[in-house]
């Protein structure tokens, strides 16, 4: 009679698990609430949990029954031929518990591990892509969990207290998972009533703290399969069912932590580990220690010390009550109050169409057909109408708009002024600043120019950019001051730019062509402007020259009359004299003094040498 109770009452824990757990579904999906639906996860293993232990007391039970069977036919029938077969044959529960113990009990286990690690790889996922949003009706939410909660602890309190009174291992599972869960009925509760008090992130904290808490529990319940194949037997030791969870037992009951310790130490070692001097002394001290550790790190959060060139805000509740500058000072311990700290003095930046590498490369010059980093493309416009009038499409002929892709990278730096503003008015103040100057450079190259910026526009650009940004962040209440905005590395996309330089080489070859053909003609003209003055300051030179000299003779002639009339043999020998003089100039003249002599003369008509010649000239030796 007592072990068909204990069938009951492992039956009412399955039930309970179950009939809650889609309650507690129901709720979660109602109310929005996060940590409400993995609740009703944790409620569907531990389900399946109570549903296997109990099917294995029943095995029990029918093996209990068939050795009492067994006894009372060999009292009354003596020894027979019937009682002489073999035991296999004799005790068929027997048999069928040790196979299901052997066999089925470990693949479950197994299963029971995928469910709950794969269980917690798909939930994270699901959290990862997920938003804290406002939840329906959080106050009915919060009593329904506080009553779910309130059920199974008092069933799991009955349950775990039976089962340790009376050593009944198969209903430990069960009623160790109805107390934990009970427990998390009760923490999903608190996470909603944080919610109620304006902190909407708190029920996604605590969902992933519970997927987290799965993830560990399955990662435990491998471990303990692990551990079983090689744990030493010792005959006649009742076996821990591996299905159970020493972590969900620890949950469940904290107080029974050093207790459940050494159940497994004695379990896994084989012998008693619980009655040795240093376990003892451990059991002693342990609390004492844990009590003191924990009342030193509550007073050590007392203490805040802000760091020069940062600011931090204290949150009491989470609202916000004092901006602390940098030095020490005095707060509530945690979690009452929490410091949160940010660099305010300190230049941030952040980059925009490009992400940098981890290893940069040591070359200090880039070419535009090599990535500099990871680049993004941007569409720029083009203002020139030669290249706009070309642009067609092949296939429809119709024109193409004139836009072109441009790879830019720009950093960003500024400088947190308000943090308050920084943390409170915007939700992840520095992706949403991060995400203004984006959209504020697309807006910019729209309508720019494609040549221009890559040339002269760079410093205007840069200046624009910087105020629209500052502009931006001042009507979004960031509390943030723009101080750069650069354009560095601006190159066309990398698989064109071969293509874009054979053009700009096209262009400058043909402007070379045409400054040297206007050089050309340049000079030319000049050249022929030059000879041109030159023939007719010639001309005119001439001229005078000519009517100078006519005028110089008509004037002699004119002075030499009177002259020739005062005494014309003396003025005819005279010109005589002169016209002679001018034509002998170049030719020798000998002057003979004596003229009453007979004189023999010797003409030497040879050239004198040079006196420099002379010097020059080299005799040749004899040979």
């Amino acid at each position: 009679m007592e072990q068909r109770n204990i069938q009951k009452n492992g039956l009412i824990n399955l039930l309970a698990m179950v009939a809650v757990g889609i309650a507690t579904y129901s709720v979660a999906r109602y109310g929005a609430t996060y940590s409400g639906v993995i609740s009703a996860v944790f409620l569907g293993i531990g389900a399946l949990v109570a549903a296997v232990s109990w099917f294995q007391m029943r095995l029990e039970q029918r093996e209990r029954l068939e050795k009492l069977e067994f006894d009372e036919l060999t009292k009354s029938a003596g020894s027979s031929a019937l009682f002489n077969a073999q035991e296999t044959e004799v005790f068929p529960a027997q048999r069928s518990r040790e196979q299901f113990e052997r066999f089925f009990v470990p693949g479950f286990t197994v299963i029971l591990f995928l469910l709950q690690a794969g269980g917690a790889f798909l939930i994270w996922r699901w959290l990862s892509a997920s938003f804290a949003t406002p939840l329906n009706e959080p106050k009915a939410t919060l009593g329904l969990f506080a009553v779910f909660g309130l059920l199974l602890f008092l069933l799991g309190i009955f349950s775990t207290s039976l089962a340790r009174l009376e050593g009944l291992r198969l209903l430990r599972p069960g009623a160790t998972y109805l107390l934990m869960n009970a427990f998390l009925c009760f923490g999903v509760a608190i996470a909603v009533g944080i919610v109620v008090f304006n902190v909407p992130a708190a029920d996604l904290y605590v969902a992933r703290g519970l997927t987290i808490l799965l993830f560990v529990i399955g990662l435990e319940t491998l471990i303990t399969l692990i551990l079983e194949i090689y744990r030493p037997r010792v005959k006649g030791k009742v076996e821990r069912p591996v299905y159970e969870s020493r972590l969900v037992s620890l949950l469940g009951q904290p107080q029974g932590l050093i207790t459940t310790a050494a159940q497994t130490l004695d379990y896994q070692f084989g012998f008693k580990v619980s009655e040795t001097w240093a376990y003892r002394l451990f059991r002693q001290w342990v609390f004492r220690l844990i009590l003191l550790q924990l009342a030193v790190f509550l007073v050590s959060t007392c203490f805040v010390f802000v760091d020069t060139g940062e600011q931090a805000v204290l949150e009491k509740f989470g609202k916000p009550v004092a901006v602390l500058n940098p030095g020490a000072h005095v707060k509530l311990p945690w979690p009452i109050e929490v410091v949160y700290r940010f660099p305010t003095e300190r230049i941030q930046s952040f980059n925009v169409g490009f992400t940098p590498e981890e290893t940069p490369t040591t070359s200090g010059t880039v070419l535009w057909t090599v990535p500099h980093s990871k680049e993004e493309n941007f569409p720029v416009a083009t203002r020139d109408k030669e290249l706009r009038a070309s642009l067609t499409n092949s296939a429809t002929g119709r024109p193409v708009p004139p836009v072109s892709l441009l790879t830019v990278s720009i950093p960003v730096s500024f400088q947190i002024t308000n943090i308050t503003n920084w943390i409170y008015i915007n939700e992840e103040p520095d992706t949403l600043l991060s995400h203004i100057a984006t959209r504020e450079v697309v807006r910019y190259l729209v309508s720019a120019d494609l040549n221009e910026i890559m040339s002269t526009g760079r410093t205007l650009a840069a200046d624009t950019l910087r105020t629209r940004i500052q502009k931006e962040a001042n009507n979004r209440n960031l509390g943030v001051n723009i101080l750069f905005v650069g354009l560095q590395d601006i190159h066309p996309p990398v698989k064109v730019a071969a293509d874009y330089e054979k053009v700009v080489s096209a262009k400058s070859v043909r402007q070379a062509a045409i400054l040297a053909a206007q050089a050309d003609a340049i000079r030319t003209n000049a050249v022929a402007s030059a000879i041109a003055y030159k023939t007719v300051a010639d001309a005119q030179a001439d001229r005078l020259r000519r009517e100078v000299s006519a005028l110089a003779r008509g004037a002699l002639f004119t002075n030499q009359l009177p002259a020739y009339l005062a005494a014309p043999s003396v003025y005819t020998e005279r010109a005589y004299m002169q016209t002679f003089t001018r034509s002998l100039g170049t030719a020798r003249k000998y002057i003979l003094l004596a003229t009453n002599t007979e004189d023999v003369v010797i003409l030497n008509f040879e050239d004198k040498i040079a006196e420099e010649a002379i010097e020059n000239m080299t005799i040749p030796a004899k040979k």
